[in-house]
Parts: structure tokens; sequence; C-alpha cells
């Protein structure tokens, strides 16, 4: 069933990570960079605006970034013996429905180990890696882990202490150096995350058509735009994530 609810909504990239993560525990992937620690980014990047990343000047100011809401969700693999596992997961997009940037904190059934996983579009400088920081509190570096169609992900143990600044914070920045060698950093606000995670998980189904329903809602966006930059005797812009 969860691998029909990933290809049925492809674009979410939070089932699409719930997915990878599952088929992930039967067949560890090949890291999508050497396993070294990561160099830190080149430059701290400004404290971006509300809904903005911060380095990328006026340009990026002008993105207009579609947040989904922080959304519980508990699946299981296919296999008989297969554990529960439970995701809470954000992401924002452009208005063309392209995944910019996305975070879900990941719980197997049984397990205390729990973990953060973040996704970032790809071009990214992987030798770097990223970064992820809850309001003003210090920075946290890891590495890429994988690559997919959707972005590069990379994992953080979310322990005690990084769960409850997620419940009490305002965002999480979430930090990478993209392929012009520049810092970029994307936000994902944290105001609805702790009523999430504390409450009861979401039937998949209801999120698939919470996700339909998104998809034709940004699809009606773009046929929109689309058609008023023709008629202003405009080309059609294509869809593409912020260039920092």
């Amino acid at each position: 069933m969860i691998y029909r609810i990933a290809s049925a909504i492809a674009a979410a990239s939070v089932l699409a990570m719930a997915s990878a993560t599952i088929a992930q525990a039967q067949t560890p992937p090949k890291p999508a960079a050497p396993a070294a620690k990561p160099a830190a980014p080149a430059a701290k990047p400004a404290a971006p605006a509300q809904g903005a990343p911060a380095a990328g000047g006026t340009q990026q100011a002008e993105v207009q970034l579609i947040y989904s809401p922080w959304t519980k969700f508990c699946l299981k693999g296919q296999d008989a013996n297969a554990k529960q596992v439970c995701f809470t997961g954000k992401d924002a997009r452009l208005e063309s429905g392209m995944p910019v940037v996305a975070a879900v904190l990941i719980e197997p059934d049984g397990d205390p180990k729990k973990v953060l996983r973040v996704t970032l579009p790809l071009g990214m400088q992987l030798v770097h890696g990223t970064r992820v920081i809850v309001d003003q509190n210090q920075p946290a570096q890891g590495p890429y882990v994988i690559c997919f169609t959707n972005g590069c992900m990379a994992d953080y143990e979310a322990n005690a202490d990084l769960v409850g600044k997620l419940k009490k914070g305002q965002q999480l920045a979430v930090q990478a150096i993209n392929g012009n060698g520049q810092p970029v950093s994307l936000l994902l606000p944290l105001g609805d995350f702790a009523k999430a995670y504390d409450g009861p998980p979401t039937d998949p189904k209801v999120f698939e058509e919470q996700q339909k329903k998104l998809q034709e809602e940004l699809q009606a966006r773009a046929d929109k735009a689309r058609k008023e930059l023709e008629a202003k005797g405009g080309a059609p812009a294509a869809g593409a994530a912020p260039k920092p």
C-alpha cells in the first residue's frame, strides 16, 4: 500500500521520503558522496526573511513558496514482520508545484532512535553537506546520504533535545551550498509542528486527497500566471527552484 500511495502522489515530498525510508531499511543505499566529514559552508548565510531563502538578494524575495502543514502519518512495510514507522513532515514548493525543501521526523516503532531527514533540490554541492538550525540555536551539520529525483537528503539524529526545540521553535532553517558555491538558507515554519507531532496520525488516503487538491490548486495558479504573461506578450516562465 505504501508504494501505491507514493506512486499516486509522487510530487508529495513527505510521502516520497517515507517510502524511500522503508525501502532503505531493507537495502541500505550508497552514500551520495564519499563518507567524510562535510566541510563547513563557505559563509554563514544572513538571517533570511520569513518564507524566503536568505542568500539570494531581491530575486529570492520575489519567489512565493507554498507550504504544506506539518502532517503526521504512520505506515508499515509490506513484510508481515515489518514495524510501523511514523512520519511528521512538511514541505515548501513553488507555485508550479516543484519541491524546494522538505523535512520529516522519522520514528520507527519501538526504536528510541529518531531521525530528522531534510531534502534539498538537486544541484547542491554535495561535498559541503547541510546544516539545520532551529531559531537562534546552535546549528547541526550533516552530510548528504542519498539523492532521488525529488532532491538530495541528509539525516540528523533527532534526540529529545532536538525534538523539544522543534516543538517550541518558530522556524527550522535548512542550509546548504548551491552549484554556484553560494550559501542558501530555506525556512520551514514550526508553528504547527507540536500539534501534529503530539496528535493522532492522518489517514494516508486523506493525505493523498489533500495532496491531489493542492496539486490542482497549484496547477490552476500556474495556468493563470502563464495566460496573464502571454496576454502581456511575454514568454511563459518555466518553474524552477529559487536561485540563491
